[in-house]
């Protein structure tokens, strides 16, 4: 498909940002919308991805309905969007909390869901379109920490897959990324939440410019996920053998508290 209007979620972010660089390049004449919470860094990857920046809170669930339409009133019907946001913490479920847990959600899998269901009808009454929904790793496996996060990251990777099924017949494509840690804001963080060893300090991480480069060319041969770095796939493959959970249990890194 020939994409019109861009929405990429998390658009200051690393990731957000490659995949900025990566539809523009391939769609000069697109139009790009950036959406983020932090202003600053927003505005600067709009001004390098000749976007429009949209300085948005996507915890506010109840808010986004109208502030889409106000956007689609503004920019046109989105066809490509990509839930690209996300939030990550390595704390115990008991040390996380509610507030903090339930922020998680909301990012994670609350506000990507109610993206999709804002961005799809138009989407299916043309019969054209694209979703791409970030998931993670940290949402096949059990990883220490991360009851809250990868509990999101499931949610929102398996409902992908099934509205992926859902939709097939529709016109609108749906693509899921299971990423692996990648040299990002996000990974930085979590990675200070975590005790120093040989794990957390030698754990395969990858790189943003190649995440997004596999994601469009996922999106360019209408195909279905992406898993990256390549050795995660194999996680992917066994992920409901007891070896696996086994071995997650062995190698997660602890967290501090």
């Amino acid at each position: 498909m020939t994409p019109t209007h861009i929405l990429i979620t998390g658009g200051a972010g690393a990731i957000g940002g490659q995949l900025a660089g990566q539809f523009r390049r391939h769609h000069p004449d697109a139009r790009i919308t950036l959406v983020d919470l932090n202003a600053e860094a927003l505005e600067h990857a709009a001004n390098t991805h000749d976007a429009q920046a949209e300085v948005c809170d996507l915890t506010a669930i109840d808010a986004l309905p109208a502030w889409w339409q106000s956007l689609v009133d503004r920019r046109g019907p989105v066809d490509v969007l990509i839930n690209c946001a996300g939030i990550m913490d390595i704390i115990s479920i008991t040390g996380t909390g509610w507030e903090q847990g339930k922020r998680l959600l909301d990012i994670n899998f609350t506000a990507p869901m109610r993206l999709m269901d804002l961005a799809l009808p138009a989407m299916m009454e043309a019969r054209n379109g694209c979703v791409i929904n970030v998931a993670s790793m940290a949402g096949r496996v059990p990883i220490r920490g991360c009851s809250y996060y990868g509990g999101a990251k499931a949610g929102i990777g398996l409902a992908s897959e099934i509205a992926r099924l859902d939709l097939k017949k529709q016109g609108v494509n749906v693509i899921t990324v299971y990423p692996g840690p990648i040299h990002s804001g996000l990974e930085s963080h979590a990675r200070s939440q975590v005790k120093k060893g040989p794990v957390s300090r030698y754990i395969p991480t990858g790189k943003p410019e190649v995440l997004a480069e596999r994601i469009y060319r996922t999106f360019g041969k209408g195909g279905a996920r992406v898993i990256y770095p390549d050795i995660y796939a194999l996680a992917k493959q066994v992920a409901n053998l007891n070896l696996t959970n086994r071995a997650m249990d062995f190698f997660s890194p602890q967290p501090n508290q």
